[in-house]
């Protein structure tokens, strides 16, 4: 196979990620494009993350910028905060990649126990014009089966 049919091919398979949910154009002159993901937090299903950032589709490396939305799109349960880790860093639940040098675009969750909040953050791996980029979202659990769970638990 020619070497670019292969990479034409590379492109469409590449093209649409399971997590994609919508795709923006940044016009007819440029190769760019916002790309739209949907993120159910794997443990606490009741939250979804809408995450976006610029896809460069002819270029090696992505632009590190992102922007994050997270929001409560069903029940939040005790069992649930129980299961997540605690700790100050938290855990990984998305990692996307954005080059082939090793930059990927990563999405965290951070239990603040004291305000009962669960902090997501989007971040960049790789420093960029001397910074790490970063966008953050909070999802408060007033109102939910788990508020005061996470302070007993902690």
């Amino acid at each position: 196979m020619r070497p670019i049919y292969c990479g034409i091919l590379l492109l469409m398979l590449t093209g649409c990620g399971k997590n994609e949910v919508g795709d923006v154009s940044l016009g007819v002159f440029t190769t760019k494009d916002i790309k739209l993901d949907a993120v159910v937090d794997p443990v606490v299903t009741g939250v979804t993350c809408h995450v976006s950032s610029i896809e460069a589709n002819l270029d090696f490396s992505d632009p590190s910028d992102s922007s994050i939305a997270c929001r409560q799109t069903g029940p939040i349960t005790a069992q649930m905060i129980a299961q997540i880790d605690k700790s100050k860093n938290g855990e990984v639940l998305f990692t996307k990649s954005k080059s082939i040098f090793f930059k990927t675009m990563k999405i965290r969750r951070i239990l603040d126990a004291e305000n009962q909040t669960l902090m997501y953050v989007s971040y960049s791996t790789k420093e960029t014009s001397g910074s790490f980029k970063h966008s953050l979202s909070t999802v408060p659990l007033w109102g939910t089966e788990a508020y005061n769970a996470a302070k007993v638990q902690n």
